[in-house]
């Protein structure tokens, strides 16, 4: 699996891509523009960069181009959280737990299945 190097603004694209599903360039920054203020230029370059590195794919339609991510949401988050865990936590990821934990009030319910997939793990 090559290995993907999305920038923050590129991942941020592709959230909203996985979410939103083919989207324009100008749906993407409207969708952009609810949190913080971006320019319909930076967004469109971003988006071509993406397309060069294959993290996109885009069609034509009419005057537009519909874009779409080129890269599966599940695998491009354990790949990048294998990568974060490997060179912030020296690759122990019960490090990055106890981290997470320690820093975040865990509801009931993240608790409960927090235990459930452990109880998993220790199944197969």
């Amino acid at each position: 699996m090559e290995e993907l190097k999305p920038t923050e603004s590129e991942l941020e694209i592709l959230q909203l891509l996985w979410v939103m599903g083919p989207s324009s360039v100008r749906e993407i920054n409207d969708e952009l523009n609810k949190t913080k203020e971006v320019g319909y230029t930076t967004t469109l370059k971003i988006m071509q960069i993406m397309f060069g590195k294959g993290l996109v794919t885009r069609t034509e339609k009419g005057r537009f181009h519909v874009y779409r991510a080129a890269v599966e949401e599940e695998s491009t988050q354990k790949q990048l959280l294998s990568k974060f865990v490997q060179n912030t936590f020296g690759g122990q990821a019960m490090k990055m737990v106890m981290q997470a934990l320690g820093n975040h009030k865990a509801s009931k319910e993240e608790l409960e299945a927090i235990k459930h997939l452990i109880e998993n793990l220790e199944n197969k």
